[in-house]
């Protein structure tokens, strides 16, 4: 028959014989484990794999003649990949026993089959253990010698693994050389892993460029570890953690496993501080406990706990058994992958304007929660993966993470389901949906209109920057939008103090202080007010260019006038550094109905601006960096970014966020990085902050000379 899960002919493994159900169990093992290790490419959720793998160690307990050497729970999975060098290892990295019961009872089994071994009884004292976090990674030996490190190796098949040293010289976590240690041989054993937030950046940077996307961190890692050009991998975000040892060569081991974390600690090595010495199998359902219940807030995937016997005199008695160290133990938590069915798919508008697809899930739990929402990017992500209603999918949540749908496990629909499309008007408020040319998201244009944008639409318009509406902040804005009393920009000039003082945690004396704030805010400049309209891609850069070349803003009605509402692509393009992009979606604000009302509303609500800044005015010219453009980039010795932007600006230069043929100088501080890079490539002077203050002073004519390669 079709399996629907994995894709392939398998017999009903239920009306098969004993034996033919371990040998049909190995091979779908051992065909989602080559996918899951070896090609980083996993076809089910890991609660599917752990269901089939206890169903076969019940088998195989069931029926111990059955069991062989090659069947997946007898050994470390994995091979070397094509393309490195094989390492064989002087000790092998062999696997500990996975609990699967997530209870507390899983705990206590453990410390019963211990107990057991050692032969002790009721009246002696609690075990004690090292309990630590098993990390979502990949498992590397790092081997030290003389305290140097020398080689870096995958785990492979346990025996022998593959040469990464390259790519793990680029984690900066992981110290070249050991401090207070200079043993002739020290490896030290532990898991390569991406944080969430680094996985959420690098996926999000993946699907802008339109790259494939990557599983989960576990997956991401492992790709990066094993990317044959180092340069790529020193691109990925990688973390570390120590959590023990292989061969040792003239070190004194600590008697202790939680002496010797502690060690390699000491060693300048990263070790999880969320560890603990548990005593007993009530220590050990606490520490589970504890950590199941902090794991969402943790900064990466964990799927579960590991318990170790902590005297190392005790291990040595408890021995191994099939390739498993008795004294050891992997209690997981629930999965936080599962398998459910897309029943349909909504667009949600964020707060910025983007639309989402959003998948409606038949409810699933997983990661701890019931969920019923997936979401799936954008269009081009939901392509690649070819997602539509009705299939089967992948769904992971982790953390604090939106649940996503990370791919399909069946190819096969019941019927013929139409490809997805994007609406060509927003859901919310109608306005038109834009995707600018390169671009991988959907936008809906209505901004100052849009209900799904108004909180951020406000909160854009009130900041410093802009209007500059001192205690508009973020707690007021969720009070006045979710209370219906502000619905767009305009209706912050009809509030009141009596109407402010009713609000939660709004006093008189506070109402009145926001009712002045608003006052003061009518008065205000051209690029400040462009900027605070929210335009997509105008800041605050491109908004005192245009404010200059054009001087007035102009009114919706009026097209005698040159002003910014009416002007054409040709007159937009003519601005300095305003390109076909920027031109586009200015043009595409202002086409939109609503959004020239919401301006000509704020000007009847009393908002006025000087039509000119002080730099268009007739001594422009007369400014020392007048018509320079610069990059700031590092830290600068006395000077803040917004300071040293401040006296630029003040002086008639303009500081823009990228180096090109354009750039006149960049001004680098410590730790200057691409943008230095990019600048000495160009041939663009780069000078100092003491070199930025003789321009100011002089003019450009005195430290044209005083460009340096290097800041320092």
């Amino acid at each position: 028959m079709q399996d629907p899960l994995f894709g392939a002919e398998t017999p009903a493994i239920d009306d098969a014989t004993p034996a033919q159900q371990v040998a049909q169990l190995r091979d779908v093992l051992h065909h989602h484990a080559h996918q899951y290790y070896v090609l980083d490419a996993p076809q089910i959720p890991d609660a599917e794999y752990d269901r089939l793998f206890k169903q076969l160690q019940a088998l195989e307990e069931a029926h111990p003649d059955l069991r062989t050497p090659d069947s997946p729970t007898q050994r470390v999975l994995g091979q070397v990949l094509d393309g490195f060098t094989p390492v064989r290892h002087a000790v092998p990295m062999l696997s500990i026993r996975t609990e699967t019961d997530t209870e507390a009872s899983g705990a206590v089994n453990f410390d019963a089959r211990v107990r057991r071994e050692l032969a002790l009884t009721e009246l002696d004292a609690p075990v004690e253990y090292a309990a630590e976090l098993k990390f979502d990674g990949l498992a590397i030996n790092l081997r030290y010698e003389n305290g140097a490190l020398v080689q870096a190796a995958t785990r492979g098949d346990g025996e022998i693994g593959e040469d990464v040293t390259q790519n793990i010289r680029n984690i900066r976590q992981i110290p070249l050389r050991l401090k207070g240690v200079n043993a002739p041989v020290l490896e030290v054993r532990g898991e390569v892993y991406m944080r969430r937030d680094d996985f959420e950046k690098l996926n999000e940077q993946q699907r802008e460029q339109g790259d494939k996307t990557f599983v989960n961190p576990r997956n991401a890692a492992a790709g990066a570890v094993r990317q044959l050009d180092p340069g790529i991998s020193a691109k990925r975000p990688l973390s570390f953690f120590a959590y023990g040892l292989g061969d040792v060569q003239g070190w004194d081991v600590p008697p202790t496993h939680s002496g010797l974390l502690d060690a390699l600690q000491s060693f300048g090595l990263p070790v999880s501080d969320k560890r603990i010495v548990a005593r007993g199998a009530d220590g050990l359902i606490a520490y589970h406990q504890a950590i199941g219940a902090e794991r969402d807030q943790l900064p990466f995937d964990i799927d579960g706990v590991v318990y170790k016997v902590n005297q190392r005199e005790l291990q040595a008695r408890l021995g191994f058994v099939s390739r498993e160290p008795r004294w050891a133990v992997a209690h997981k938590y629930p999965a936080q992958e599962q398998a459910t069915l897309i029943e349909g798919i909504d667009i949600q508008v964020g707060r910025t304007g983007k639309l989402t697809p959003v998948a409606r899930l038949k409810p699933v739990f997983v990661g701890g929660v019931t969920v019923t929402n997936a979401t799936l990017h954008n269009l081009f992500e939901l392509r690649r993966k070819h997602v539509r209603v009705g299939d089967q999918v992948i769904v992971r949540r982790a953390g604090d993470v939106i649940p996503e749908v990370v791919g399909i496990i069946a190819a096969v629909r019941p019927q013929y389901v139409p490809n997805f499309r994007m609406p060509t008007q927003c859901p919310v408020c109608s306005s038109t949906v834009v995707r600018e040319p390169g671009e991988m998201n959907h936008r809906c244009s209505g901004g100052l209109f849009c209900a799904a944008q108004r909180k951020q639409a406000i909160l854009h318009f009130a900041q410093r920057r802009a209007l500059d509406i001192e205690g508009l902040g973020e707690k007021l804005v969720d009070q006045l939008v979710e209370g219906h009393i502000v619905r767009t920009l305009p209706d912050l000039y009809k509030l009141g103090v009596a109407k402010l003082a009713q609000l939660e945690r709004m006093a008189d004396k506070s109402a009145q202080n926001i009712v002045d704030a608003l006052e003061k805010s009518k008065q205000t400049t051209l690029p400040r007010f462009l900027f605070g309209l929210g335009i997509r891609h105008v800041g605050e850069t491109t908004a005192k260019d245009l404010a200059r070349h054009f001087g007035q803003l102009g009114h919706k009605d009026d097209e005698t006038k040159a002003g910014i509402m009416n002007a054409s692509l040709d007159q937009l393009l003519a601005v300095n550094d305003v390109g076909p992009v920027v031109a586009q979606s200015i043009r595409t604000f202002f086409d939109q109905p609503h959004n020239a009302e919401v301006v000509e509303q704020l000007r009847a609500a009393g908002v006025t601006w000087a039509e000119h800044e002080p730099s268009a005015a007739a001594d422009a010219a007369s400014l020392p960096l007048y018509g320079k453009t610069f990059v700031l980039t590092g830290t600068l010795p006395t000077l803040g970014r917004e300071d040293a932007k401040a006296l630029i600006e003040a002086a008639g230069g303009k500081v823009a966020g990228s180096v090109s043929k354009k750039t006149h100088y960049v001004i680098a501080g410590a730790e200057a990085g691409s943008k230095l890079e990019k600048a000495q490539s160009l041939g663009v002077p780069v000078l100092d902050e003491e070199a930025l203050q003789a321009l100011l002073r002089d003019g450009p004519a005195a430290p044209d000379n005083a460009a340096v390669d290097q800041p320092a």
